[in-house]
């Protein structure tokens, strides 16, 4: 065998493994990863990113191709699931325990081919796929739930313990909910988590374990808690003296530990909370430079981040970024 060939059969075997142990002891082992995993697909502009590690595997959005991709550690790219409901693929979120993949539908206009007058600038939707075979199984187009807002945008989504979903609306203050059985529903709505128009206010999401949502609002630099049993009744995180600007994707390491992508600012942070998330401190950054991150898989006890490059597709650069990188970050 190949030299290569053996290390790549050598870090799957290993990788395959030691995830279910890392998961379990969050027993921190980064020689085993690569610190950046670059793939080839020109003007591909991924936003989403989740880690399966059943099959070792990254999966990746597509603002301008509306499909999923995955990806594998030596930087191989290669379809998975598509449908022509998929105008723009935005946020991601893999469920295993039910065995489906959740994908934030948008259509901010960067796909031509699906993009209509009828949907640009006004869909936010949520698709599920079938995470092995890649076949799609539900479709719930949640901006008719509101149609009075002139503009739409599905961005993250979260799951809680009973496979609810929870989806946010970076142009309409809103977060959706769409239960188990499928049916969606305005989980939250307010005045107070609008954006200015063209701005991005809502944005990453994740459903801590204690029985509440931490979302990011981009235009504001700042953390929201919200109570799964009194959405209502949400408050601003205290974070004195940090600005989060241009907050996007979200990670929860641990019950603790939160780290916040802000791709304004080309950095990640880790954020800590010794008062179930009524206020954090930072304990730690991480530089990614003008990359536009986004997303934050997690791959073992091993935090990643999405270099997106969306900056280049919201300026129309020519040639498009062909390349892009996952890499592992260092805190």
């Amino acid at each position: 065998m190949p030299a290569s060939s053996f290390a790549r059969a050598s870090r799957g075997l290993l990788l395959g493994g030691l995830l279910p142990l890392a998961a379990c002891d969050r027993d921190v082992t980064p020689n085993l990863y690569p610190s950046e995993v670059t793939f080839t697909q020109a003007g591909l502009y991924p936003e989403g990113s989740q880690y399966d590690s059943q099959r070792v595997r990254f999966l990746v959005s597509s603002q301008t191709a509306g499909s999923i991709g995955q990806v594998d550690f030596d930087g191989h790219y290669q379809p998975f699931a598509d449908d022509a409901s998929l105008i723009s693929t935005i946020g991601l979120n893999l469920d295993a325990d039910r065995n489906r993949l959740l994908v934030a539908v948008s259509d901010p206009g960067y796909n031509p081919s699906r993009s209509t007058s009828a949907t640009k600038g006004r869909l936010a939707a949520l698709a599920s796929f079938d995470s092995g075979t890649g076949a799609r199984i539900g479709y719930v187009n949640l901006s008719d739930l509101r149609p009075g807002y002139a503009s739409h945008f599905a961005n993250d989504i979260a799951v809680d313990k009973l496979g609810n979903v929870y989806v946010t609306d970076s142009f309409a203050p809103i977060i959706y909910k769409v239960d188990s059985q499928g049916a969606a529903s305005v989980f939250l709505e307010n005045v107070a988590l609008s954006a200015p128009v063209g701005t991005f206010g809502l944005n990453g999401i994740v459903c801590h374990p204690d029985g509440y949502l931490l979302v990011a609002k981009s235009d504001e630099g700042a953390l929201l808690k919200v109570p799964l049993n009194n959405p209502a009744g949400f408050s601003k995180v205290g974070a004195s003296g940090l600005t989060l600007n241009g907050a996007d994707g979200l990670q929860l390491f641990n019950n603790t530990t939160l780290l916040v992508a802000c791709n304004a600012q080309g950095r990640v942070y880790r954020l800590a909370s010794a008062d179930g998330f009524g206020s954090v401190s930072a304990t730690g950054s991480f530089a990614t430079g003008a990359v536009y991150p986004t997303t934050l898989p997690l791959v073992g006890s091993n935090s990643y981040v999405l270099y997106s490059h969306l900056d280049a597709l919201q300026q129309m650069q020519s040639p498009p970024q062909s390349q892009f990188t996952l890499a592992r970050v260092q805190l």
